[in-house]
């Protein structure tokens, strides 16, 4: 037997005997958010166990609290947690953005200080770059941080900030020269939201939710040793955890994450039946395969990216195919099952519609901001047309 072999058999004992009912199947996850309840208490033993583990950060560094899993026993476990039905036991910016750009770019004194809270779900972060006047051009951002010494003052305001209401840190990225050229004028900082000089104001969305915020800064204050990479260097900082953002590693090995909430085959079948045993709609049965083959294709390319590379490090520029790609995969499928809903895919309120169907409209209509966010999708061409390509300008 493989020693694989030996640790899936590891793995599965470990999750049978850890992982509680209530971390399987559809439900919260733990996002290390201090403002957040966690609902149920196995969610709470689930985080606190898979810590202990170092599975909430499988493939970090053991020394800052990370399970040192390679890519091969990071796939085994994300296969075996699957088939129990096991949620992530921690989701987050902390895991998915900063976490990995702090242990490839930070200093020793940042890995020790923030990536173990990180593990351990103790901390939630946000994310401070677009601005009013700074969206798809951040380099124009005016967020000002001035040097005090030991420590920066910023004044300014940040925008479209996600979960920055629930936030405990933000990585921000603020002017620290106004006089050199835009990119070059720039620092990458951490600093603490649970600070006076700190507002932040949800924005309503059409969809209902406020998962986006205004974030103001009147003399907020952020240290210098919270300052990643160096003073005014920071544009190389900020586009590396775009990156990890727009393509984690944990996604990448697992082939991409699976579809959330009712199977498309299973849904067509229930709103407009069947015959023969088949979707009785010929052009709906012939978009959900093909939207499930695309589905399972990209899921493929993504696994197949990870296991080319030399390093378990997040891939470059590509990610921006993913990025783009994976948009639109997930807003053709919120189309696609409201269409097959009919009438009852447009409810928003009321007795005639159950939770599940509300639910489908409100992410309908909030994924229509998915190709805006992290980079709009018009973006994310330009990169991979000079930076994949290498078409000319």
């Amino acid at each position: 037997m493989s020693s694989l072999d030996d640790f899936r058999g590891e793995v599965r004992d470990w999750l049978e005997l850890n992982c509680p009912k209530g971390a399987r199947g559809p439900g919260q996850i733990a996002t290390g958010s201090t403002k957040i309840p966690i609902e149920d208490p196995d969610i709470r033993v689930w985080l606190e166990r898979a810590a202990e583990r170092g599975f909430t950060a499988p493939m970090w560094p053991k020394q800052y609290g990370g399970g040192g899993l390679t890519r091969e026993q990071y796939a085994v476990l994300l296969e075996e947690m699957r088939r129990i039905g096991a949620r992530s036991p921690l989701m987050g910016m902390g895991t998915s953005m900063i976490g990995p750009t702090l242990l490839e770019l930070g200093t020793e004194d940042q890995k020790r200080r923030h990536i173990p809270p990180i593990v351990r779900g103790e901390v939630a972060w946000c994310q401070g770059y677009s601005e009013p006047s700074a969206g798809s051009d951040l380099a124009s951002l005016r967020t000002r941080a001035e040097d005090r010494g030991d420590h920066f003052v910023i004044n300014g305001q940040k925008i479209w900030t996600s979960g920055a209401q629930y936030a405990d840190w933000m990585f921000a990225l603020v002017r620290t020269n106004p006089d050199v050229p835009k990119h070059e004028g720039i620092t990458f900082l951490l600093l603490s939201m649970n600070q006076p000089g700190v507002t932040v104001k949800p924005i309503r969305l059409i969809s209902g939710t406020s998962p986006f915020c205004e974030t103001f800064f009147d003399n907020a204050i952020a240290k210098k040793e919270d300052v990643v990479g160096d003073v005014n260097k920071g544009w190389s900082v900020g586009k590396r955890l775009l990156q990890h953002e727009r393509s984690g590693i944990q996604s990448l090995m697992g082939g991409g994450p699976r579809d959330a909430g009712p199977n498309l085959a299973e849904a067509a079948r229930h709103y407009i039946g069947t015959k023969k045993g088949r979707i009785a709609n010929d052009a709906i049965r012939s978009r959900v395969v093909e939207h499930n083959m695309n589905t399972h294709a990209f899921r493929l390319t993504q696994r197949r990216t990870v296991e080319e590379s030399r390093d378990a490090k997040t891939p470059g520029p590509a990610t921006s195919i993913f990025k783009m790609y994976g948009t639109e995969l997930q807003q053709h499928r919120s189309s696609l099952l409201v269409e097959i809903r009919g009438f009852r895919g447009l409810g928003w309120e009321g007795r005639a519609f159950d939770a599940a169907e509300i639910e489908g409209t409100r992410n309908w209509l909030g994924e229509r901001a998915a190709s805006i966010y992290s980079g709009s999708n018009e973006i994310q061409r330009n990169i991979i047309a000079k930076r994949v390509l290498g078409l000319p300008d």
